[in-house]
């Protein structure tokens, strides 16, 4: 059996072309296709329902409360009965007949994996602007720089289009993090080069309906994606996450204080409370966006969490503020190094009980 595992989120108009077109290549094979929806509000899953009264192989994952493409991936991949597990994206850029080239390469060899390649010279991307493009490319050098020397050999790291041999991937899949960046870079990642792999080139075509979902948060993922593997897993992604954040807020605690102290000529101790809280504040509705965006707040509740926050943060400020101080007054007059003496102390404490107290996240 062939498993086809198709994340969607805000997919309704371009679904059900790309059932048609897989259910027109497969109509002789045994095969199954799955949706994973991440509670779309346009509605896919009334699309995917309607299909499924007339083909009992189409079976739908309607996430609520749970999001994320690295996550649905997984979901459907473990969901999956199928001795081949294939990826495809639901927007219908990824020509369904990769379907079929990927059974004629994997089937009947040692191959773990098939990745569908943007960087072949056979491949044919035509949905793809020069800006992306030029990322994709600066994103992929950093992947292959991150990932085992077994992998150099591959030309995209970070396709959302690829083929597993079930039977030899499926206990990799299950210890996938599923707050990762592309699912694809978080197996090859994880594998530590054990897998044979090839690649077939990959049909890429224009968008027929709705825009592309990459956005900031996805590029800061891959960002902490990169530092997750090359500091050897040893940190939670959102750990890491947390202390890039952190360390912006150092940045806007020093030019608050040094505004205040050298335009409006405030004391030093005057000054740093309130820098120290416009730092915490920073840092909570950055983290909000960024590195628990899977559990954002809104609305009220931003406000109640940012209440929680800088409760939660109250000890360490409190210790901030008073071993700089100590540090200025007694060891040295020179305000940076106070305030790093301060800053250093707080990072442990904010993440653990922001993760649990403020955003209800205990990983």
């Amino acid at each position: 059996m062939i498993s086809i595992i198709i994340p969607t989120f805000n997919e309704a108009k371009n679904i059900r072309y790309l059932i048609n077109d897989i259910e027109n290549l497969l109509k002789n094979l045994n095969y199954e296709i799955i949706i994973v929806d991440d509670d779309s509000s346009d509605g896919t899953a009334f699309e995917v329902n309607k299909l499924m009264e007339l083909n009992q192989n189409i079976y739908l994952i309607s996430r609520v409360g749970r999001s994320g493409l690295s996550s649905a991936i997984k979901e459907g991949l473990i969901f999956g009965k199928g001795e081949f597990l294939i990826v495809l994206d639901g927007d219908g850029q990824h020509d369904a007949k990769c379907i079929l080239d990927f059974i004629n390469k994997i089937k009947g060899t040692d191959l773990d994996m098939v990745i569908a390649s943007r960087f072949l010279e056979a491949s044919q991307i035509e949905g793809l602007s020069d800006k992306r493009s030029l990322g994709s490319k600066i994103a992929n050098i950093a992947s292959r720089v991150s990932l085992s020397s077994n992998y150099q050999n591959l030309t995209d790291y970070l396709s959302g289009c690829f083929c597993v041999n079930r039977k030899n991937t499926e206990l990799l899949i299950r210890k996938i993090e599923i707050n990762g960046f592309k699912f694809l870079y978080e197996l090859l990642a994880l594998s530590k080069g054990s897998l044979l792999i090839e690649e077939i080139p990959l049909i890429f075509k224009e968008r027929n309906y709705g825009k592309s979902k990459l956005d900031l948060a996805i590029v800061w993922d891959f960002f902490i994606s990169i530092l997750h593997n090359i500091s050897y897993r040893c940190l939670p992604r959102r750990a890491i996450s947390f202390g890039l954040v952190g360390i912006s807020g150092v940045f806007v605690q020093l030019f608050i204080t040094l505004f205040l102290t050298k335009i409006f000529f405030i004391d030093f101790k005057s000054a740093l409370p309130f820098s120290v809280v416009c730092a915490a504040t920073s840092n909570f509705l950055i983290n909000n966006q960024l590195t628990f965006r899977s559990n954002r707040l809104r609305s009220f509740d931003l406000l109640k969490g940012l209440l929680k926050f800088l409760l939660v943060a109250s000890l360490p400020v409190i210790a901030n503020v008073g071993i700089a101080t100590a540090f200025y007054q007694y060891i040295s007059p020179d305000t940076f190094i106070a305030q790093i003496s301060g800053i250093a102390i707080v990072y442990a404490w904010n993440y653990l009980a922001s993760s649990l107290f403020v955003w209800n996240n205990p990983s």
